[in-house]
């Protein structure tokens, strides 16, 4: 199977190297410094999303939103203007329900399938090739490419029609912006309080508080690394899309419209493009307290 790739920022770039150690004949957009490196691992080069599905069976887009997408997918020299019927378009980016949705009409009007497939895991899950991968579509569709997907991840698992991918992408991104939230109060209470944020960290990650975003966020906030795994930028993005979508359903959201308002407030001091684990700067600012070790 060939395996056609359009987008190698922070994620595409690992999970495509994790494709090509699988054994993947891949075909990547030649755009960037990474597309050459590629290259030299063996990838072959296109100059165009047009070119790139002509030479592919399945393409694969990770891409920042839904306007980067739709021009990738449906504008001039886009993916559908070379693919094939019976080829398959897996979108991994996150972006939102009902564009996944919009896209799936017009491919399927030429014989194209497609798959809403965004991620979760960040760029160190992107490398090691465990992210968990989330997907809508076609039930016949996802079992034709869940080799392809598996081997960028260590979960894939078929959430419903499509679309379905991108709701489940945007439950994750609430989950994980509030549980950022609730440590960084914690975090800044503590220390606040005069106790060491290393000790209470440790004495309550085994415990019903204990969850994976603790673990992997809390070192990083103790030892201040705020370089991007995930920026916040692109969580302020997601959370736009999960208000969006909540307003198309009539679903009130409390919570994710508190934590947007902070993680905008972050944005507007300069520090968008930090790690949303620097979400705690904005409790540390109010509280006049650092989180450290």
């Amino acid at each position: 199977m060939k395996v056609g790739f359009i987008g190698l920022g922070i994620m595409g770039k690992p999970m495509s190297q994790n494709l090509l150690k699988a054994g993947y004949e891949l075909v990547v957009l030649e755009r960037n410094k990474s597309a050459a490196e590629l290259e030299k691992a063996g990838a072959a080069v296109a100059a165009t999303p047009k070119a790139v599905a002509e030479l592919s069976d399945v393409v694969i887009t990770m891409l920042p939103n839904s306007p980067q997408v739709q021009e990738v997918v449906l504008g001039a020299d886009g993916v559908i203007e070379g693919a094939k019927p019976g080829s398959v378009v897996i979108d991994m980016s996150s972006i939102a329900p009902l564009t996944s949705q919009a896209i799936a009409r017009q491919l399927a009007e030429k014989g194209i399938d497609m798959l809403d497939a965004p991620v979760s895991g960040g760029e160190p899950k992107a490398i090691e090739g465990t992210l968990s991968v989330m997907v809508g579509g076609k039930q016949d569709v996802f079992d034709r490419c869940y080799d392809v997907m598996k081997a960028m991840a260590s979960s894939v698992v078929r959430t419903g029609d499509i679309g379905a991918g991108n709701v489940t992408k945007l439950a994750n991104q609430i989950i994980v912006a509030l549980n950022i939230a609730a440590m960084s109060e914690a975090l800044v209470l503590a220390s606040k309080a005069g106790v060491q944020p290393e000790l209470v960290y440790q004495a309550i990650r085994g415990g019903l508080a204990g969850s994976t975003v603790l673990d992997a966020k809390a070192p990083l906030v103790m030892d201040r690394k705020f370089d991007p795994g995930f920026r916040i930028n692109l969580h302020i993005k997601d959370l736009d899309n999960v208000l969006e979508t909540s307003q198309e359903v009539g679903v009130p959201l409390p919570l994710t419209t508190s934590v947007l308002e902070m993680m905008l407030a972050l944005k507007a001091d300069g520090l968008g493009d930090c790690d949303h684990g620097g979400l705690v700067r904005y409790y540390e600012k109010l509280a006049k307290v650092e989180v450290k070790r």
